[in-house]
């Protein structure tokens, strides 16, 4: 694959992905919250014997699909930082918003991304605890799917497009449970908000895909393996994810060990060009 994984390939292999990343939402299950091992990681942030065995599912299904191309895993990210990441590479986070899942709250996700030529083109989130996936290929469609995790799509009980809506006046804004900061604040006070909602996970960039929410800036460092399935399904929704300029987020970047400064997420396309933080203008 000299030329990378490209969405129509990535639309070949989604269904294949989706049974992967449904048996990994089934290992995050497989322990109650309360009894599930954990530890303290280096950078002080909590993982779980979810986190590996969710991971672990992962890495072996998708290296059986796609022989050849990196694996970026959050766990073990260490090893394979090395890899070649041109022209393709899979970005994974085996399970997003761990605190939320030792809390047992259900907002907690299981995140896959294809990137090709450091932009997703592909991405999977499902929500275990709420029997959800999101999926979508850019430059194709999005589609949310209710299943019994451990099983494939065609299984699912229930599968419908989903489609990012026009910013209406008054926006419906989602922030970040644990990683609400200063900057985000002040971009926020701009804008004409009707509702704010504070939710953990990337599940936030589906509440934009599927037309529930309309914006959700995060403007302080998070990681690639965080955003780029959001950024994939969002952009396939119609929508679109930017860094705090307005300019196009760029993945892959192993120098900076995978950070994103920041971002904003938007449902409308157009609301990029109007709406740009204050220290984004004065730069």
């Amino acid at each position: 694959m000299t030329s990378g994984i490209t969405p129509q390939q990535a639309e070949r292999h989604l269904d294949a992905l989706t049974e992967i990343v449904s048996r990994a939402a089934a290992a995050t299950l497989a322990t109650p919250f309360s009894s599930v091992e954990r530890r303290i990681k280096d950078d002080l942030s909590p993982v779980t014997a979810a986190d590996e065995a969710s991971e672990a599912v992962i890495v072996e299904g998708v290296s059986r699909l796609l022989p050849g191309i990196a694996v970026i895993a959050e766990e073990s990210v260490g090893r394979a930082a090395a890899a070649s990441l041109e022209p393709s590479f899979v970005v994974v986070d085996p399970l997003d918003g761990t605190k939320e899942f030792l809390a047992g709250r259900d907002e907690f996700t299981v995140n896959v991304a294809i990137v090709t030529h450091g932009v997703p083109i592909a991405g999977l989130i499902a929500a275990p605890a709420q029997g959800l996936l999101w999926r979508g290929v850019v430059g194709g469609k999005a589609e949310r799917l209710l299943l019994r995790f451990g099983t494939g799509p065609a299984q699912a009980y229930d599968r419908s497009f989903i489609r990012a809506r026009p910013a209406p006046d008054r926006l419906i804004v989602a922030t970040s449970r644990s990683h609400l900061d200063e900057a985000t604040e002040d971009f926020l006070a701009r804008l004409p908000v009707a509702k704010r909602f504070l939710c953990g996970s990337s599940v936030k960039f589906c509440y934009l895909a599927q037309g529930e929410a309309d914006v959700y800036p995060r403007l302080s460092p998070t990681h690639e393996w965080d955003i780029a399935a959001g950024c994939a399904i969002l952009a396939a929704a119609g929508g679109t994810v930017t860094d705090p300029n307005g300019g196009q987020l760029q993945f892959g970047r192993q120098a900076e060990k995978f950070l994103v400064p920041g971002f904003i997420a938007w449902g409308d396309p157009a609301k990029t060009a109007t709406s740009k933080p204050a220290t984004a203008k004065n730069q």
